[in-house]
């Protein structure tokens, strides 16, 4: 049985992932969340890369990858949001977990990372529940993957038809079979809330993971890790290593 290396996006409730297998795509799947993530490839995937938080932090934020990448990404840095402190991750209401969050960080708590806070907590619980898929599941930010493959940041949001542009050009020259996976894994997503900048993330996320040219590498270079043993980084493939911001 091959062994399967996973991007997995989550948007809209849920999760796309998007599987390749001997070095090329092999199929998509929509499933509702980590657990049935966990379940439909836990005996056969060698590597699952999400674009959800692992590693949380208690008293500081950003993250030291959310913070390197945020420089590194400069101009486009709000594509990086910072997680919730572990404490305010759980949190039914935004002002509780602000208050929370500002109390152990000093700073306030971005209203986009308490709306994903909800698959930042089931991710937590997950990895804290369930010590086989610690060494399977990476952190990934796609926007750090695109600029691993371009060599730069990309210059417009996804949701722009430019941003699509750019983005889809990163992948085919990264690898040519790009376009017609991202078609595929679109296909396979009808009758889903998943949008099409998600399928591209999700592609990315996969061929990141994927053994292929270049190296899987962490950003921080030396990552940290937290209370838990969760290393906080983000991984990405490059044929070098990006700078720690």
């Amino acid at each position: 049985m091959s062994e399967y290396y996973v991007g997995s996006v989550a948007r809209n409730g849920v999760w796309l992932a998007v599987a390749y297998a001997d070095g090329e795509y092999d199929h998509a799947a929509v499933v509702d969340g980590v657990g049935e993530l966990w379940t439909r490839y836990e005996e056969t995937a060698a590597r699952i890369a999400v674009d959800v938080p692992i590693g949380l932090g208690s008293t500081a934020s950003p993250r030291p990858n959310e913070r390197a990448a945020r420089e590194l990404l400069s101009e486009r840095a709000d594509a990086v949001v910072p997680a919730p402190v572990r404490e305010a991750v759980k949190k039914q209401r935004y002002r509780t977990a602000s208050r929370v969050h500002e109390r152990k960080t000093g700073r306030e708590l971005p209203r986009a990372a308490f709306e994903s806070a909800g698959r930042t907590a089931a991710m937590d619980e997950f990895l804290d529940a369930i010590d086989e898929a610690r060494p399977v599941f990476v952190e990934a930010a796609p926007e750090i993957c695109y600029y691993a493959f371009a060599g730069e940041a990309m210059s417009d949001a996804p949701g722009f038809a430019a941003g699509y542009a750019e983005r889809m050009r990163t992948l085919a020259e990264f690898d040519r079979d790009a376009p017609p996976t991202v078609q595929s894994v679109a296909e396979a997503t009808v009758g889903h809330r998943v949008p099409v900048p998600a399928v591209v993330d999700g592609v990315a996320l996969g061929l990141t993971v994927r053994p292929g040219p270049g190296e899987l590498r962490s950003l921080p270079a030396d990552p940290p890790r937290d209370d838990r043993g969760l290393p906080t980084r983000y991984v990405y493939r490059s044929e070098s290593a990006i700078p720690d911001a």
